[in-house]
């Protein structure tokens, strides 16, 4: 297991795997409920949307993928990275997604359009780790460069 999120209702669990698979599972049943299959080489991060209808998840195979919770499908898959992507993340309003990759970016997506945002040519060396501030204006990123920074999301800068 590679990572794991709570539900803002803490009702649920997600798991992202090297067997290639996303998992759901009930966190007051204490069990698993589904698995959601696609990704063709491990899974690396996995995500539940604020409101808990969506979920995300990223991995080896250089893709991000949305997912419908209901109806256990895959809405979309993004291809734009071009090595492996380790993390993503919704932004707190629910309506983009950001991802880090071992490419050195970070990308931003509209999930309703299922349109690239924004492109950021962010480290010297691959993009561990992303997290948005609560706002929404801000994206932080962690590099295996040894380096943070904080990307401004409204001017489209650090």
């Amino acid at each position: 297991v590679r990572s794991v999120d709570f539900s803002a209702d803490g009702q649920h669990l997600v798991s992202a795997s090297d067997d290639k698979t996303v998992k759901v599972w009930s966190v007051p049943a204490q069990r698993f409920k589904y698995s959601l299959s696609g990704h063709t080489n491990w899974v690396r991060d996995a995500k539940f949307s604020p409101d808990g209808r969506l979920l995300i998840s990223s991995g080896d195979d250089k893709t991000v993928k949305l997912w419908d919770s209901r109806t256990q499908a895959c809405i979309h898959t993004f291809y734009d990275h071009t090595a492996l992507v380790g993390c993503c993340q919704f932004h707190p309003d629910g309506t983009c997604i950001a991802s880090s990759s071992a490419d050195r970016t970070i990308k931003l997506w509209d999930i309703r359009t299922q349109q690239l945002l924004q492109h950021y040519p962010a480290h010297s060396s691959a993009v561990n780790r992303i997290s948005f501030h609560p706002s929404g204006s801000f994206l932080l990123s962690a590099s295996a460069d040894g380096t943070l920074k904080v990307w401004d999301l409204c001017e489209g800068r650090l």
